[in-house]
């Protein structure tokens, strides 16, 4: 078997690129390209984008014949990350945002434990009080 692989030159990955599926490959990555540049400026973080060429022999393995050659483009971009909230963990294990152990306004509690409301005069002029 002759293999021409040996002694010719490669061709050039980057005009395969262009060409591959009438350039919707090459146009795919390009986007991609730009959308992780956009979002590592944008949030500080690294991102990767990752191309894979996979090359399946002819069935049979027949000398000669033709090669199905896919190519996948894989984008991690980095996302804004949300800032976390405080929160309080009830008597039942949910979470809150008022502390279970402070009384909101109105509510008191009696020396049983129980809790009693009690209107709150609204109108009170503090600076005659």
């Amino acid at each position: 078997m002759n293999n021409p692989q040996q002694s010719a030159e490669p061709a050039e990955f980057a005009a395969f690129l262009v060409q591959h599926l009438g350039g919707r490959a090459h146009e795919q990555i390009s986007h991609e390209m730009h959308r992780l540049l956009g979002a590592v400026a944008e949030h500080g973080k690294k991102g990767s984008l990752t191309i894979t060429v996979t090359v399946e022999p002819p069935k049979g393995h027949v000398d000669g014949g033709p090669v199905a050659i896919g190519i996948e483009s894989a984008l991690k971009a980095p996302k804004a990350s949300a800032p976390p909230a405080i929160y309080f963990v009830d008597g039942d294990g949910n979470a809150t945002r008022n502390d279970p152990r402070q009384t909101s306004a109105g509510i008191f509690r009696t020396a049983d434990g129980t809790a009693e409301f009690r209107a709150v005069d609204a109108t009170t002029d503090y600076k005659d009080a």
